[in-house]
């Protein structure tokens, strides 16, 4: 791996070969200065499929992974879509040695906790991530939800945050609840429903986007797909980093 942009003789880690995990912990740290960070972490083909055959893995790399890897040990909470959970057979984030000493410096638990967004809490509750995680998985759902499948939840064992009047999880809302928590190194990792609203409520404040080099052609969802922006949302390029042709960019809002 190498770091295309910036270049400094300070960010110049191992230029050639694979970063150890330190390496790409330090590339990826949350500003310092922030009180709340939403960052999404998603891949795409050259011709802007996010997925094939209806997931993401096809596209990725080993790279890739570890980067996604990296991410996850640094957030204190991953958002993730209701249809992504069915989608991917989400299992709770896991507690990894590397991060061990990283995590307990900065003041948070073993792992991240998984919270998953849905209007109708349609969701297998058996399933690992609800019967056994690490950290109880939170459930962020609007005040309209069927009593019976909140009631299910909780059951399960899971957390339910109410964070919208009415069907709809209000971003906003949704951001500020997990603070409230301790919870404000946030992650998303879609699916692109979910980042399409993030974008559209304005609460996203990075994009970490690996540029898979291949070609899939047919009618695969962007990284983001719902209603559009009357006036595109302009960030700006952090960080670029290759390995094997794939690019691992960093944008923040400008």
């Amino acid at each position: 791996m190498r770091r295309l942009f910036p270049v400094t003789d300070e960010t110049r880690p191992s230029p050639v070969g694979e970063w150890n995990l330190d390496e790409l912990a330090d590339a990826y740290a949350y500003p310092p200065d922030r009180e709340v960070w939403l960052r999404a972490n998603m891949v795409s083909t050259l011709d802007g499929a996010a997925q094939h055959d209806g997931r993401s893995q096809p596209i990725s790399s080993d790279s890739d992974m570890r980067v996604f890897g990296t991410l996850r040990g640094l957030a204190d909470v991953i958002v993730v879509g209701a249809e992504t959970v069915r989608q991917e057979g989400y299992r709770p984030a896991r507690a990894r040695e590397a991060f061990a000493a990283r995590r307990t410096a900065a003041g948070q638990g073993p792992a991240a906790a998984i919270a998953v967004v849905t209007a109708s809490c349609d969701l297998d509750f058996s399933l690992p991530l609800f019967s056994s995680p690490l950290v109880p998985t939170l459930l962020l759902t609007g005040a309209t939800a069927p009593p019976d499948r909140v009631e299910a939840a909780r059951e399960a064992g899971a957390e339910v945050l109410v964070c919208g009047d009415g069907a709809r999880v209000e971003s906003d809302r949704a951001v500020r609840a997990m603070a409230e928590r301790g919870l404000t190194r946030q992650l998303t990792e879609g699916g692109p429903r979910l980042l399409a609203q993030f974008i559209a409520d304005g609460v996203l404040d990075e994009l970490c986007l690996t540029v898979s080099p291949m070609l899939t052609a047919g009618r695969a969802q962007r990284i983001a797909d719902g209603p559009g922006l009357t006036v595109p949302d302009r960030f700006a390029l952090s960080s670029v980093l290759e390995e094997a042709g794939f690019l691992f960019t960093q944008y923040r809002r400008d």
